[in-house]
């Protein structure tokens, strides 16, 4: 069966009004041949919030895989006490920035699944911003930075419009 034919081989118009099986909503003949209207994905325009919780997760994504990439390089071609050591550090760095990598890529796509891994990220980078901050000098700004972003990004994240987005939460229809 071709990605353009319906469930009976047919190939679907566009309003055959043929419901999905997840919502009960009518899907268009695009959403029904990738599959992602079952899954979640169109529901129609990304809010601004959802758009913004996408971006600064996958900011925060890239910086801590920027980081696991300088720790790696130095673990290899520096003069650390133990390259085994510095080695995994930096591998575990970049496996830590797969979950605001992938949560960012969930969210521009309007995943369901999306906002658990990115309201973990923010919950988890709070204690960081708050540590850095403590430590005062050069990471004072860093860490008031990286605290701004996880509020501004946890609050887009558990924003209404954001759990209708991505359609999340109690059912309006019973």
């Amino acid at each position: 069966m071709s990605g353009a034919q319906g469930r009976d081989g047919r190939a679907p118009d566009k309003g055959s009004g043929e419901r999905d099986s997840a919502g009960g909503r009518p899907e268009t003949a695009e959403a029904a041949a990738s599959g992602e209207a079952a899954e979640g994905g169109t529901r129609g325009p990304r809010p601004p919030r959802v758009a913004v919780a996408a971006v600064l997760s996958g900011v925060e994504g890239l910086v801590i895989a920027a980081f696991g990439c300088y720790e790696l390089v130095l673990g290899v071609f520096g003069e650390p006490d133990s390259t085994r050591q510095a080695v995994f550090g930096g591998l575990t760095v970049l496996g830590l920035a797969a979950l605001p990598l992938a949560a960012a890529a969930g969210l521009w796509r309007q995943r369901r699944w999306s906002r658990g891994p990115s309201m973990i990220t923010q919950i988890l980078a709070l204690p960081v911003a708050w540590a850095m901050s403590s430590a005062g000098g050069v990471m004072l700004p860093l860490g008031l930075l990286l605290g701004a972003v996880a509020l501004v990004a946890l609050v887009c994240v558990l924003s209404p419009s954001t759990a209708e987005a991505l359609g999340v939460g109690p059912s309006r229809t019973a």
